[in-house]
């Protein structure tokens, strides 16, 4: 029987390689702070990130508290809503094509099937993220520079 190439010794070493960075990394994380951390070396691209709750940035979404008072009340469990638009991709979401412009959308917009609503950079790569369905904004559920994650919930149209 053929060996496979996983199962080489170069690369059972490569593998044991791999797992010793990203546990460096890890520990790096934890050390100072960072809450990612994305290093290429060899032709190997490694990002390794940790989820962390900021309560310092809760007061700051009180100062938009006034629109969301305006939209109508959320279902309990908004991924569950039939017009909810999740995250194709873990990244961080923009709002607007380039800093200081208008956002793609706004609570009440009336969007199209195709429209940008979204940009989500990820590896460094800016992706537009389409409507999928034609429809009224009713709840934008992420703000601009906030890291996403695959399938949460960005918007909600209806």
């Amino acid at each position: 029987m053929a060996r496979q190439p996983e199962d080489t010794p170069a690369a059972k070493t490569k593998a044991a390689d791999d797992s010793v960075l990203i546990r460096e990394l890890a520990l790096l994380l934890e050390e100072t702070n960072l809450t990612e951390i994305e290093i290429e070396r060899s032709g190997l691209r490694l990002r390794v990130a940790r989820n962390v709750t900021v309560a310092a940035t809760m007061p700051a979404m009180a100062n938009y508290a006034p629109a969301a008072a305006a939209a109508p009340a959320a279902p309990a469990d908004v991924s569950k809503h039939p017009g909810m638009v999740p995250s194709p991709m873990v990244g961080t979401v923009y709002v607007a094509p380039s800093p200081g412009a208008k956002p793609f959308i706004e609570v009440g917009s009336r969007v199209s099937a195709g429209d940008t609503l979204f940009i989500v950079e990820a590896m460094k790569t800016m992706n537009q993220i389409p409507s999928p369905r034609a429809g009224t904004v009713t709840q934008i559920l992420v703000e601009d520079g906030q890291p996403v994650e695959f399938g949460e919930p960005l918007v909600v149209i209806e």
